[in-house]
């Protein structure tokens, strides 16, 4: 059983990471596992925890506060008739087939290499975040199948891989398809439920050495705990102080900022 002295410093460390997500999350409507990926990373690797799979933690434990989140944004969503049902029931088969694999692939690998998928489309993510256009288009309606299936299940895929949930990639794509965004912002919440659900239970049954204390296979109790309590508690902050100001700026600042994480977790691979 861990002492005190080793819990009270990361549980306080945790609840901060927490706070600072949700207050991310109602300013900017964006997922919170982008943030708490890094931010789980740096914490248990001050906190001594650096085994070979300690990216395993960081996503399973991120997708575990999804599974909680997700349902609350979506019954938000849906009692504005925001959420595109059909679309989420013909696309959760490919969806949760994509997750269990990136699950299994996720559960394999060394925690580097979890560190270069999350560096380089977290960057990705964070340059069009910053640069993208609302006027670009891919096509006036999202593709039927297969290329649909396919786009379901990469989606998905790389989502589990990463430890977030469906807003990420979600959004951008069916907006690329001509999807208003408020439609594509309560879809993609409904995605963050399909994506998050089959991966945290395939990530209960990943061993895991050297790991903080209170972990039940790659998920980290106190932290799911901990940054589902803040994270609902500045939220709502977050959402009052983005009626009060202009988010486009912040906007962007966040996606330099999510940027530079990637880009800082591709130098510690680098070994620079």
């Amino acid at each position: 059983m861990p002492d005190m002295n080793e819990l009270l410093p990361m549980v306080a460390l945790l609840f901060v990471i927490g706070g600072v997500a949700g207050v991310v999350a109602g300013l900017l409507g964006v997922g919170g596992g982008i943030v708490l990926v890094p931010a789980f990373f740096y914490a248990f690797t001050h906190l001594g925890y650096d085994g070979p799979q300690l990216m395993q933690i960081c996503v399973a434990t991120s997708l575990a506060t999804i599974v909680v989140t997700s349902p609350r944004s979506v019954a938000s969503h849906h009692k504005k008739g925001a959420v595109d049902w059909q679309m989420l029931r013909d696309w959760a088969p490919f969806i949760i087939a994509g997750a269990l694999a990136g699950t299994l692939v996720a559960s394999m690998v060394k925690s580097v290499v979890l560190q270069v998928v999350f560096g380089v489309l977290a960057g990705l993510a964070g340059l069009y975040m910053a640069f993208g256009r609302p006027t670009w288009r891919l096509g006036a309606a999202l593709p039927g199948q297969p290329l649909r299936a396919i786009m379901a299940s990469v989606l998905a895929f790389c989502s589990a891989m990463m430890g977030i949930g469906g807003g990420t990639f979600g959004v951008p794509l069916m907006s690329l398809y001509g999807v208003p965004i408020h439609r594509a912002v309560a879809t993609a919440a409904g995605l963050g439920v399909l994506i998050a659900t089959p991966s945290v239970l395939g990530f209960l049954f990943v061993p895991i050495e050297n790991a903080p204390p209170y972990t039940v296979g790659a998920v980290n109790l106190p932290a799911f705990l901990v940054v589902i309590g803040s994270t609902m508690l500045t939220t709502p902050w977050g959402v009052k102080l983005a009626h009060a100001m202009d988010p486009k700026p912040l906007k962007r600042a966040f996606a330099l900022f999510i940027t530079l994480v990637a880009l800082n977790m591709l130098r510690k691979v680098a070994g620079w």
